[in-house]
């Protein structure tokens, strides 16, 4: 019924930028889905479970390789798991990502997110529209 995504709080996802919000709300619209967004405050993504318990182990599937191709680091970290038994699924995206997009001029006036009431510059809900 809601999706909870846990989000690092800088680069493309900032918890300030309002293009990841109008595409987060996108989403939700499509899915119709509600979806939460809860991002860790700069400098406290080690706390963030995944990077915590999964990364780790990517970083030792890689180690001492060399990098020569996509297929490659695809294969390496597909191959990665843990001993109570997580494991990867990998997709290559080769999608061509347009830089310097800008959101809807009026899209912080009408914005349908909703700031929770503890701490709203980090959680938040995108809740479709009709």
């Amino acid at each position: 019924k809601s999706l909870l995504i846990l989000c690092d709080g800088g680069e493309s996802n900032s918890s300030r930028h309002y293009i990841f919000k109008e595409d987060l709300q996108k989403t939700a619209n499509a899915l119709g889905l509600e979806i939460r967004i809860a991002h860790y405050p700069p400098y406290t993504s080690k706390y963030n479970p995944i990077e915590h318990r999964f990364f780790p182990h990517v970083t030792r599937a890689c180690e001492g390789v060399v990098f020569d191709s996509v297929e490659t680091v695809k294969t390496l970290i597909s191959r990665t798991s843990t001993s109570k038994g997580l494991t990867t699924i990998v997709h290559i995206l080769d999608k061509i990502y347009e830089t310097g997009r800008k959101y809807a001029a009026d899209f912080k006036e009408i914005m349908p997110i909703v700031f929770d009431t503890h701490l709203p510059k980090w959680n938040y809900r995108a809740i479709p529209q009709e």
